[in-house]
This record gives structure tokens, C-alpha cells and sequence, in this order.
């Protein structure tokens, strides 16, 4: 599923904060090769300002389906 660009709650503009979210988790398990912990996920949302509820639950919940889907095109 693609990031929707805005929260279907608030209506905040999230699809950039999806990107810079991604970046900064690859970015820790390539540097550490370990999982993100739930700290540090809920450091980078809070660095990244995303601080309501419905918006956390927008970037954490979202699932990558594409490259999954596309054989089947």
C-alpha cells in the first residue's frame, strides 16, 4: 500500500514524514544491523514532529505491498 499524503484523521500533510521515517530506520538497522527498538522509533517520530496519535498510526501501520503486488501485474 502506497502512504496515503495526508492523515485520514486530522488531515496533516504525512506522506513526506513517511519518506524521512523510512530513511532514518535504514538507516539505524544498517549502522547497528539490529531491529529498531520502540524508543527509538517513537525518538525519530517525535524528532520528525509527528506527535498526534492518529498520524503515528498512519506512518507505523502502513505496509510496503508494492514490490509484492507487482509480479502479478
Amino acid at each position: 500500500m502506497i502512504i496515503p499524503v495526508r492523515c485520514f484523521s486530522c488531515g496533516r500533510v504525512i506522506g513526506s514524514d513517511y519518506v524521512r521515517f523510512t530513511d532514518r530506520v535504514g538507516e539505524i538497522k544498517k549502522t547497528k544491523n539490529r531491529e529498531v527498538t520502540a524508543e527509538e522509533i517513537s525518538e525519530i517520530l517525535d524528532d520528525l514532529d509527528v506527535t498526534r496519535y492518529c498520524c503515528r498510526r498512519m506512518i507505523l501501520s502502513n505496509a510496503e505491498l508494492l514490490e509484492e503486488i507487482l509480479p502479478f501485474d
